[in-house]
């Protein structure tokens, strides 16, 4: 269905290595691709006319399923966290490309949008829009770590290490269940806190994984004039874009780490590129309304 790019060797000590997973489709990009693969499958299986699921508002994931359904020929529905959120769509560059895509909005407030995986808020839903598939938020589930299990192929079983990005826990799982006995599995959480863990345990198999929680920046979508630099140097030195929310702060961290030793020297170290390019733009005005510098 596309094939994968050779890796980007970016020469430290010829240790590092990078997987453009994002390559593996030109909109529905790297771990979305994964994570949506068989749920559309399934969708489809269903005889489903319609896709539902959840997201902020520059969420990689409505950008996504709002692609996929256009694709496939299914409606798509976004629930949106954030009313303030509805009359501003024309100043959001993912809503409006969704939109563009066919998605419906249903924006719900925040405190409302926490109760969104209990009976009575799908119920709602069911009973505004009619039967529907859903995809949860970020799409995580048994159908999208089956898809993210297909990351790693043969090819990667020299590296010692594999670190990813993680938002929702999905993709790593799936890398965990997928990898081979000797391989570590390091995580960079976006988000603050300890939590992951346990969502994390719900899916993976193994416990040959670890969590990095010193590089989110402040948290979810936080990030710092510092962060940005690092962006834009890393585009010029290797040629590669990284996005400000997932990947940019593993490749920060990463690098980070091999400088204060915390890799073995001997180690190869394979970092899993999982998009979120699309981001970017929204980023952007984000930080020109602060008068601080861009994204390259």
């Amino acid at each position: 269905m596309f094939a994968i790019s050779n890796y980007l060797n970016i020469h430290i000590d010829n240790q590092l290595y990078i997987k453009p997973d994002y390559l593996t489709d030109p909109v529905i990009s790297g771990n979305k691709y994964r994570k949506l693969k068989y749920n559309v499958l399934q969708a489809k299986k269903q005889n489903a006319k319609t896709l539902l699921t959840f997201g902020g508002a520059f969420s990689n994931h409505i950008a996504a399923v709002a692609a996929v359904g256009n694709r496939f020929g299914f409606r798509t529905i976004g629930v949106i966290r954030g009313e303030e959120i509805r009359g501003n769509i024309q100043e959001n560059s993912t809503l409006m490309y969704a939109q563009s895509q066919g998605m419906k909005y249903h924006f719900v407030s925040r405190e409302a949008y926490r109760e969104k995986e209990t009976e009575t808020f799908i119920k709602n839903l069911k009973n505004e829009f009619g039967e529907f598939y859903l995809i949860p938020e970020g799409g995580t589930n048994e159908l999208a770590i089956k898809g993210c299990q297909e990351i790693l192929t043969e090819q990667d079983s020299e590296f010692d290490f594999i670190t990813c990005p993680v938002g929702t826990g999905g993709t790593i799982s799936g890398i965990i269940n997928s990898a081979k006995i000797h391989q570590k599995i390091i995580g960079f959480p976006a988000l603050k806190g300890e939590f992951l863990r346990k969502d994390i345990s719900k899916f993976a198999k193994r416990d040959n994984w670890d969590l990095i929680t010193d590089y989110h920046f402040g948290g979810y979508a936080k990030i710092n004039s510092e962060l940005i630099s690092f962006i834009n140097d890393f585009k010029r030195q290797y040629n590669m874009p990284l996005d400000p929310i997932y990947t940019g702060k593993m490749a920060y961290g990463v690098l980070d780490l091999i400088k204060k030793g915390y890799f073995p020297k001997e180690a190869k170290i394979l970092m899993i590129h999982t998009g979120g390019l699309q981001g970017i733009i929204g980023m952007n005005h984000v930080l020109e309304k602060k008068n601080m510098i861009k994204i390259q």
